[in-house]
């Protein structure tokens, strides 16, 4: 059994290309912004939720000002915004992250 925590890697705007579009899989992103408190905790939630090793999806943050394709594409509306990619589409944004353990939920 793996004990490491999921590991959540930074993204570019090149790279969550290249996960958004993989046809197979499930990825979450986790969409920020360096001056946004709510974002921080979003990010420290998120950072729980992979030291359970539980999330069906890979994890990934990325700053929203450097990917302003999926900004407009996505048309997210404020951050922190989470995007649920499943098989090359997106299936979900959440805005409103509660608690751990609805996060939790949206990720098992």
């Amino acid at each position: 059994m793996n004990t490491q925590p999921i590991k959540i890697e930074e993204l570019d705007e090149a790279e969550l290309h290249r996960i958004a579009n993989m046809q197979v899989g499930k990825a979450a992103v986790l969409f920020t912004t360096p001056f946004c408190g709510t974002c921080k905790v979003a990010m420290k939630m998120l950072e729980i939720v992979a030291a359970t090793n539980q999330a069906a999806y890979h994890l990934y943050t990325t700053n929203i000002n450097f990917t302003p394709y999926f900004r407009q594409h996505w048309q997210i509306k404020s951050v922190p915004a989470l995007a649920i990619i499943e098989n090359g589409r997106l299936a979900k944004m959440i805005y409103a992250m509660g608690s751990v353990s609805e996060l939790y939920n949206h990720l098992k």
